[in-house]
């Protein structure tokens, strides 16, 4: 199975403006200075680090891009039905939790 994001309905949607930006998100992205567009951009180079597949309703993904030199995570989900990415959070990584590169995680 082809994951979603690999999916041509995935860039189709963002071409097309069908995404849809969570209350989380918006809040995340205001207290951290991320922008729009630079949220779009993670999501348009499609740098998958870890997918969710059992997240409920619609399987959901972590992308890594950045911003400023600064590094950022976007979890974002796709819904089939209604072809568009719901995305979910936005938050700059830290090295607490992930290791040097902000693409995996460290062990607990």
């Amino acid at each position: 199975m082809i994951e979603f994001w690999l999916r041509p309905e995935w860039n189709s949607a963002l071409s097309n403006k069908r995404y849809t930006w969570q209350l989380h998100a918006l809040r995340r992205m205001s207290e951290r200075n991320f922008h729009r567009s630079a949220v779009l951009e993670t999501l348009f180079d499609i740098d998958c680090i870890e997918s969710y597949p059992d997240d409920q309703p619609f399987p959901s993904a972590l992308f890594i891009g950045e911003e400023n030199g600064r590094t950022m995570h976007v979890v974002a989900s796709f819904d089939p039905t209604e072809n568009c990415i719901h995305i979910i959070t936005v938050y700059e990584p830290d090295l607490i939790r992930f290791e040097q590169g902000f693409r995996n995680r460290r062990a607990k």
